[in-house]
């Protein structure tokens, strides 16, 4: 579910059966590792917009100190404070779909940091320039992060048009996708809810941000991350979703 989708009771109904196994798993002696998987995905949705995701997030109140001051977020509903709004949804930053348009901030990408370690790129991420100290991130909020920097990047350029947008998928497999996974929340057009724009009109519009959060979740909601099951199935559920009604 993208932007604002409604919660829904069967959340508490998963959220006590969860609980009930790990009552279970507890009094065996069993104890479930967090898996890198988990990191990642939890890693991009902090991406997305991090206030939103940590316990008891907040948005800054005051403007990024190092948003450029001629971007047009500056100070605007915290917005310059998410790494995506100087990064990208491509993660090409500046060489990327935010070369130019109202998202331009001039700043580099983090394609380059894929593969990195990752206690490097927390080291980065604590530094001046991110003016992060005050942000309530926790040390595993960092180290998520950091996974999805090194570990959850995917590269779009073979199967999203620069310049129509268009996605190379098979709108077949991915209508299969869709209707088994999403259209309970969304509807089978698409339009559902009504707190968002059609997806249709998302993923014609921007294809990468979509893609980013059908493989990694929208932020504190209930929407599943699909990245454990590969790429292509974003990519075909993506294609799907561009053939939906955009009105």
């Amino acid at each position: 579910m993208l932007y604002k989708p409604r919660r829904k009771t069967r959340y508490k109904m998963a959220v006590a059966g969860f609980c009930l196994v790990a009552m279970f798993l507890g009094m065996t002696g069993t104890v479930i590792a967090q898996s890198d998987l988990y990191s990642i995905a939890r890693g991009g949705r902090l991406y997305d917009k991090w206030f939103a995701e940590i316990e008891d997030g907040e948005a800054p109140q005051t403007a990024h100190p190092n948003y450029p001051e001629a971007g047009e977020y500056k100070g605007k509903k915290a917005a310059d404070w998410r790494c995506k709004e100087c990064h990208g949804w491509d993660y090409l930053g500046n060489q990327g779909a935010y070369a130019s348009g109202k998202h331009f901030t001039g700043i580099k990408g983090i394609a380059g940091m894929a593969g990195a370690d990752p206690a490097k790129i927390v080291a980065v991420m604590k530094d001046a320039t991110h003016a992060l100290a005050q942000s309530g991130l926790t040390d595993e909020d960092y180290h998520d992060l950091a996974m999805f920097v090194s570990r959850g990047q995917a590269s779009s350029e073979s199967f999203i048009d620069s310049k129509s947008k268009a996605v190379t998928g098979d709108t077949g497999v991915g209508q299969g996708y869709y209707e088994t996974v999403c259209a309970k929340c969304h509807g089978l057009d698409g339009k559902l809810d009504d707190q968002m724009p059609p997806l249709g009109k998302l993923s014609n519009d921007n294809p990468w941000e979509v893609l980013h959060k059908v493989r990694f979740g929208q932020p504190n909601e209930e929407m599943p991350a699909l990245i454990s099951f590969g790429s292509q199935v974003a990519v075909d559920l993506l294609a799907y979703l561009q053939s939906l009604p955009q009105e």
